[in-house]
């Protein structure tokens, strides 16, 4: 397997600047129409009672990036070093945006899922750059003392990466919740509309990215499937866990497993194809699979884990 996949990372990535441009016009979009549905009073709610949102956002923000770094620590004569990286970007992004619709669906806390999506995003801004250069040296470094291989090191210029999650999630995250506050009424209709149609944004998103890439996905697709699917899992739990060991109630926890369960892996695809970022004369071939894998599979997995708990109502007690 390690073989295998070995190849894969000496694959470059062939994607157009105009491809690049198309992806980050969807995901500010997408984030724009998410802020719709944001209003203060949500947050006034749950910072009241704080001890959910703030389990909620050190499960995403670090428990979620420790775990996936000592997964590819204990795996790494398995994992290459550009699918670990994947992992990494992965872990290293705020929630993703139908996270929120999910975790509805599933009986969780939809006060809590908003506020927790909205904070990372914002804060993601600084986390993402910061949990990726940080875990992703580490790992470096621990394949240093490890390992006899020539390590291809995977390096970013934070500085470029904080502007570009700003620009794709920060100005259109700060522009929809100021439409929702100055223009309720009018926000309130459109919103509908925006979050119905980010699921087809995101799947024209995956297309684009994989338009000159597809004979790629396919001769690797089962190796990166198993490896999304236990990162996947491993997520999930994570959220459910903090959750229990923090002591919330079952429909705070269900929050939690979405929302660190659902990653904005667009924001990760949008990051790899930026040249100003990562060059493309480097072999990113795992990452971009995994980022791409993710951001298909956790919606079928979000969906599925959504509908169990949707047909398992909470008892009376466990919604006060």
């Amino acid at each position: 397997m390690y073989k295998s996949l070995l190849a894969l990372d000496q694959i470059r990535i062939n994607f157009s600047d105009s491809g690049s441009l198309i992806l980050n016009i969807v995901l500010s979009l997408i984030m724009f129409g998410v802020a719709l549905d944001i209003h203060p009073k949500e947050f006034k709610n749950v910072i009241e009672k704080p001890k959910a949102l703030i389990a909620g956002l050190l499960a995403q923000m670090l428990f979620m990036p420790a775990i996936t770094f000592l997964i590819i620590i204990l795996f790494y004569k398995v994992l290459t070093p550009s699918i670990a990286m994947g992992m990494i970007l992965v872990a290293a992004c705020p929630g993703g945006n139908i996270s929120n619709f999910i975790g509805n669906y599933a009986h969780g806390k939809i006060e809590l899922s908003i506020t927790i999506t909205s904070i990372t995003t914002l804060l993601a801004i600084v986390t993402t750059p910061f949990n990726f250069a940080f875990w992703g040296k580490l790992y470096e470094n621990f394949l240093v003392k490890h390992t006899t291989e020539l390590v291809q090191p995977i390096t970013i210029d934070p500085i470029q990466m904080f502007h570009t999650v700003f620009i794709i999630l920060g100005i259109p995250l700060i522009l929809g919740m100021l439409c929702a506050h100055y223009y309720r009424n009018s926000s309130l209709k459109i919103a509908l509309w925006f979050q119905r149609g980010s699921i087809l944004l995101f799947v024209v998103m995956i297309i684009v990215a994989f338009s000159s890439n597809i004979y790629i996905f396919l001769h690797y697709l089962f190796y990166i499937f198993i490896i999304v699917f236990l990162h996947n899992i491993t997520a999930m739990l994570t959220g459910y866990t903090t959750g229990t060991v923090f002591g919330v109630t079952e429909q705070e926890r269900r929050s939690m497993t979405i929302e660190v369960g659902i990653q904005n892996s667009g924001l990760g695809l949008a990051l790899i194809l930026n040249p100003k970022i990562f060059s493309q004369d480097l072999a990113l071939g795992g990452m971009l699979l995994i980022v791409a894998w993710w951001s298909i599979w956790h919606l079928i997995s979000g969906l599925a884990v959504g509908t169990y708990w949707h047909n398992k109502p909470l008892e009376k007690k466990q919604n006060q």
